[in-house]
């Protein structure tokens, strides 16, 4: 295990555990190591991304109205959904923000830089960093989040995008289903790198960037232009046939699974701080996203579909890519 006390210089923490492609997409395959990947406890299907599909599924059945009374728009059940996807957001970004840098209930342990979030900080709206990113999150982030889901349940209630009931084709709504998290990666890839387009970045993407320390609710702070950009991906269920709940948990895991990837924290301890408690930590991940708001140029989408590998993005911590990285850059200085 990596000595959690060694920082470098800047405060910086590094994991032992780095980065690593999605092995289905290595050469040669190694089907035991694949199954693990995705299936095991903590892979990529039992893991996160179950929890949010899970949300989206009770969020279908217990918290949206019906598909009748959404054929027209209405306040009251709009105002219904903008409530849902607030109060999942207040518990989850929220409640890990009360633990880790309210409470900081295990200190700086795991976490990526010895900095905590800023409060006497201008460029931040009422100079404090949490209630800014806390701003944007809920005032842009879940209203067009909201947004975005009305409309399409409206279409779904009057036929207008393409309907399939899982009574009929059940192996490919549950396909489907649990294929979301890596259409979204896939979207999230290009609609980021999208937004580093030196006119975008400067009109909207910058606003995201102004937190190089990342806290849980930094994940959705962003300018509108990006909020409706990185929420779009709600929109492939115009085109793919699909059932209202593939795309409330589209969209539901859109919203939810930044808090995750920016909790500044490789790990969340169960207990306290104890060495015996150490083994009982919950594997947060992010340090791929981290080394995005460190360096800006670099990890624009997520290792579980290497597409940072393939054009050219990857930092996967080493001393090798970081030296990769810097190549890149003085190649585009001298062009």
């Amino acid at each position: 295990m990596a000595d959690l006390s060694i920082r470098d210089s800047r405060g910086e923490w590094q994991p032992e555990s780095l980065p690593k492609p999605n092995p289905s997409f290595q050469w040669p395959l190694h089907p035991i190591v694949i199954l693990k990947y995705l299936f095991w406890p903590g892979g990529l299907i039992l893991s996160w991304n179950a929890l949010y599909l899970g949300l989206g599924v009770l969020s279908w059945l217990f918290l949206t109205p019906s598909l009748g009374r959404m054929s027209s728009f209405s306040f009251d059940w709009i105002a219904l959904i903008y409530a849902r996807n607030a109060g999942l957001m207040i518990l989850i970004f929220g409640g890990l923000h009360l633990r880790l840098y309210v409470k900081r209930a295990q200190g700086s342990k795991y976490k990526f830089t010895d900095k905590w979030l800023a409060t006497k900080d201008k460029k931040f709206l009422f100079h404090n960093q949490t209630l800014d990113n806390i701003f944007w999150s809920l005032v842009s982030g879940c209203v067009i989040w909201t947004a975005y889901e009305a409309v399409t349940l409206w279409a779904f209630a009057n036929d207008i995008i393409p309907y399939v009931d899982w009574r009929t084709r059940p192996v490919y709504c549950a396909l489907l289903l649990v294929s979301i998290g890596l259409m979204r990666e896939v979207h999230f890839y290009w609609a980021h790198r999208f937004t580093h387009w030196k006119p975008l970045y400067k009109s909207a993407h910058y606003l995201h960037h102004k937190n190089v320390n990342i806290g849980p609710w930094s994940g959705m702070s962003m300018h509108p232009i990006e909020h409706i950009l990185y929420l779009s991906g709600i929109l492939l269920h115009w085109v793919i046939p699909s059932h209202p709940v593939h795309a409330i948990a589209h969209v539901m895991h859109a919203g939810l699974a930044p808090a995750k990837g920016h909790t500044g924290f490789y790990k969340f301890l169960v207990g306290g701080e104890s060495d015996l408690e150490k083994e009982r930590a919950i594997k947060a991940g992010g340090y791929f996203h981290y080394l995005h708001h460190r360096f800006f140029t670099v990890n624009f989408g997520n290792e579980n579909i290497p597409l940072d590998k393939w054009f050219g993005s990857w930092h996967d911590g080493t001393p090798e890519a970081h030296k990769s990285m810097m190549a890149r850059r003085k190649g585009k200085a001298a062009s």
